[in-house]
């Protein structure tokens, strides 16, 4: 539904989504660390430009990571950061 101007837009996961997120993210993370990669600096490269050359293709991760949206990503590490 459109918003009106000043209108705030609710965006919520479900916690399938979520987890879905978790484990693609783990075995991306693991993916680079094997390719001998710096995992963080090249998952913070992706997130800032959506350019998945970021990501190996080394298992299958530049596939995976295409497959759940950067802003979904997003939602997920910062409710875990601030959760902590």
């Amino acid at each position: 539904m459109p918003q009106g101007p000043g209108e705030t837009v609710s965006f919520k996961l479900d916690r399938d989504s979520e987890e879905k997120i978790r484990a693609i993210l783990q075995q991306v993370y693991r993916a680079l660390e094997e390719k001998g990669y710096n995992p963080i600096n090249q998952l913070v490269g992706y997130m800032i430009s959506g350019d998945p050359a970021y990501i190996t293709s080394h298992n299958d991760a530049r596939h995976l990571i295409c497959k759940i949206e950067r802003d979904e990503v997003l939602e997920v590490l910062l409710k875990n950061y601030l959760q902590q």
